[in-house]
């Protein structure tokens, strides 16, 4: 099976091309590098049936693929990022509209599966708790966070166009707050943030009281979800929440990471941002009963291994830990 990852030098995108190839597949590996790094697929460079493509699929593709992923685009819930989507808003609506249908026409040509890796954002800050996959969300259409969760709204019902229209095999994943090795510590995430904070020795930023809630899934197991949501017959026309169960506020977060961290880092509070969701859980019920998918990494093993990532990053220089290290 040939396989197109795109956005597969960033975060999530790496993890799954290691996945893709464990599992025996040949990987077409496209990024354009404005967020993601080729360091985060350095392992993979020099494999067999592995190959990296510096290109914007907001530009038209050729590609021979039986099946592809489409994560393409700058991720982050933090306006006070460094490289979120509100550093590139006019690219993060463009690669979640253009792109997407520059992908799923790919998909029409070739045959291929498409799995869209669309947002926990587009429920907005929900009025329904958890959120299930029928809820329509509460989204802000002209607010600042709007070029990322409208992108990917937009990006949803193409797909479901597409798939009516033209037959196309879709699937969509709406993916919740995921943290693990690799994701940049600039990019404003809360466990990025809040890790590399404690271990430079510098305050922990949190946002408002901290009183607003995540759950948050471990990378590999995000990874393993969305490879089966590709491999299931059942998930084809559907759309499925990934993410963890277990909720904490974010002042429980911060205060965790930092005892992991063994740190002293002081704990201060800015304003909290507009139209920051107050409460975030997924319902994955569809998902354990179509895909028998739920996560397995409990939370404390999954920050002790991001931890040590991150320590052993800082150890190798202070200007690479703080230049960031992928989507």
């Amino acid at each position: 099976m040939r396989v197109l990852v795109a956005g597969g030098a960033g975060f999530i995108g790496s993890h799954l091309c290691d996945r893709i190839y464990a599992e025996g597949a040949s990987i077409l590996c496209v990024d354009n590098l404005l967020t993601g790094l080729q360091a985060n697929i350095g392992q993979l460079l020099d494999r067999p049936e592995f190959t990296f493509r510096q290109h914007d699929v907001t530009q038209p593709l050729e590609a021979e693929v039986d099946a592809i992923f489409h994560l393409a685009s700058p991720a982050s819930p933090n306006p006070a990022s460094v490289k979120s989507y509100l550093a590139h808003p006019i690219e993060t609506a463009l690669v979640n509209s253009q792109g997407t249908y520059n992908l799923l026409e790919l998909a029409r040509r070739t045959g291929a599966r498409l799995v869209f890796a669309s947002t926990s954002e587009v429920y907005g800050d929900p009025l329904e708790h958890p959120q299930r996959e029928a809820y329509w969300g509460n989204v802000d259409p002209t607010g600042m966070r709007s070029c990322y969760d409208e992108s990917k709204r937009f990006g949803e019902a193409l797909s479901m166009a597409f798939a009516r229209r033209h037959g196309v095999d879709v699937r969509i994943a709406r993916i919740f707050n995921t943290y693990g090795p690799r994701c940049d510590s600039t990019d404003g995430r809360v466990v990025p943030n809040f890790v590399s904070q404690a271990l430079s020795g510098n305050p922990i930023t949190v946002f408002g009281d901290g009183s607003q809630t995540r759950s948050l899934c471990y990378v590999s197991d995000l990874v393993d979800g969305l490879w089966r949501m590709m491999m299931a017959e059942e998930a084809r026309g559907e759309v499925f929440n990934l993410g963890n169960l277990e909720e904490h506020s974010v002042i429980e977060y911060a205060l965790m990471i930092r005892d992991l961290c063994g740190s002293t880092s002081e704990i201060v509070h800015e304003p909290l941002p507009a139209g920051d969701p107050t409460r975030r859980r997924p319902d994955i019920s569809k998902a354990a009963r179509a895909l028998g998918w739920e996560p397995k990494v409990f939370l404390a093993d999954g920050l002790t291994r991001t931890i040590a990532w991150y320590r052993e990053q800082l150890g190798r220089g202070a200007a690479a830990f703080s230049a960031g290290v992928g989507r």
